[in-house]
């Protein structure tokens, strides 16, 4: 197993490699590691140490941002230090202050996690869910170095628990506690030996319970919602673009905010054709009551100027708004249900509306709670969309589902004070400790 996964590593990376050229994701991948452990090297003193955090991409970066910033605000003894492994957190969250040093991950090989750990030497490592990389876990036990796994969740099905797993078993052995998201993962780890594991829940509670009170206006969307019902759709997929212009002509009172998954001017003018009378929120002159025009990027023409209270559709065009512009709406739509798996339901239901997704949900405990809490509610098709969002046309139907998803966030809360008492607990005064 060993060798089948050294090799699986190195053939990852080269067809990356191969691949970056002609495709923007792959070239940032690669482009980011190249003489990364030399640029390491220069700019952290080993000497200071440091508290290590990594996350695979600006999902988990958010899930658990809440302990990052409780630990930031304890420990101003020692630098931090973020590693993600996907472009698309490291992109965007290199410059958080959160952090004294953020890097990509390099390749797990050995000699990769055995320079990186030597160069950061960390006091100790977290990181969040789903990050499980052999070779780190043991270039970290070999230097003592504990290693602590947030939001950790398992599932029958994963390579730990299967014949072959044995490279993945031996990697959780490095594991100095688990802080689980449900009891299911506790069961399951028992098996394997691992009683140095508590349910703490998930962190994601603790960001997101925040956001309604740190909620800002955005320029513009009070205008352009205008009194009107509002469905704002976060993260979409073309599948679920299809469905959702569905809905347009049989409620033409409602105001639809879409922020698909992909901002790229392909998919934006796609969006375009299926709601003809939207307009871009890059296109809004914060300045007046019109939406202003820039032109089109492809085709160089100008779009019309369209009155905010005359366009009923407004697409994000732009990345950072989401948990936001969830505070504008009565209901929301998660996108992702048609794919590999649904969004972030919880940024929505933070603020006590009903949330609605589709049918791939089913690896996502937060989204099964709120369907049985009656603040969620999953579609196959079309028609179940409809039939949802009619049921959800009275205001009084809208405030019960609302209450229930916004109580379940509340009472969820709690995973980042379980965390924080085992890795950084508070020394009373005059210990000696």
């Amino acid at each position: 197993m060993q060798a089948i996964y050294l090799v699986s590593i190195k053939i990852y990376g080269l067809f990356l490699w191969l691949l970056s050229p002609f495709h923007a994701k792959a070239r940032k991948w690669v482009g980011g590691r190249r003489n990364l452990l030399h640029r390491i090297a220069r700019e952290v003193d080993p000497d200071r140490g440091c508290i290590w955090f990594h996350f695979a991409s600006l999902g988990e970066f958010e899930q658990g941002r809440p302990v990052l910033e409780a630990l930031r605000a304890r420990r101003t003894d020692k630098p931090f230090l973020v590693t993600f492994y996907s472009p698309s957190g490291y992109e965007i969250r290199k410059n958080t202050p959160l952090a004294d040093h953020v890097y990509y991950l390099p390749a797990d090989t050995p000699r990769n996690a055995r320079r990186f750990v030597e160069l950061v030497n960390p006091e100790f490592a977290v990181f969040t869910k789903y990050e499980y990389w052999p070779y780190y876990f043991q270039a970290l036990h070999r230097r003592n170095v504990p290693l602590y796994l947030i939001s950790a969740i398992f599932r029958p099905g994963q390579v730990f628990f299967r014949w072959y797993g044995g490279l993945f078993r031996k990697a959780l052995r490095c594991v100095t506690f688990f802080f689980t998201q449900n009891e299911e993962s506790l069961r399951l780890l028992a098996p394997l030996g691992h009683t140095n594991a508590v349910l703490a829940g998930d962190t994601r509670f603790d960001r997101v319970v925040t956001l309604p009170r740190m909620r800002k206006e955005l320029p513009g969307i009070a205008d352009f919602v205008a009194g009107h019902p509002v469905l704002v759709a976060g993260s979409t997929w073309p599948a679920d673009e299809v469905l959702l212009a569905g809905l347009r002509g049989r409620y033409p009172d409602w105001k639809l905010i879409l922020a698909p998954h992909e901002i790229h001017e392909e998919h934006i003018l796609s969006i375009e054709k299926l709601f003809p009378d939207s307009q871009r929120y890059s296109h809004m002159n914060g300045g007046t009551d019109r939406l202003s025009v820039t032109g089109n990027q492809v085709t160089g023409r100008a779009t019309p100027a369209v009155d905010r209270r005359l366009s009923t559709t407004l697409i994000i065009d732009n990345i950072g708004m989401l948990s936001t512009l969830y505070g504008y709406g009565h209901v929301a739509y998660i996108g992702g249900g048609f794919g590999k798996g649904i969004h972030n339901t919880l940024e929505a239901a933070t603020y006590g509306i009903p949330v609605v997704f589709g049918p791939n949900y089913r690896k996502f405990q937060e989204a099964k709670d709120l369907i049985v809490e009656g603040g969620g509610f999953t579609v196959a098709d079309a028609d179940g969309l409809a039939a949802v969002f009619n049921e959800l046309q009275t205001e009084g139907q809208r405030l019960v589902a609302g209450r229930k998803s916004g109580a379940y966030v509340a009472r969820k809360a709690g995973a980042t004070a379980i965390i924080m008492a085992k890795i950084a607990p508070v020394r009373e005064k005059g210990s000696g400790n």
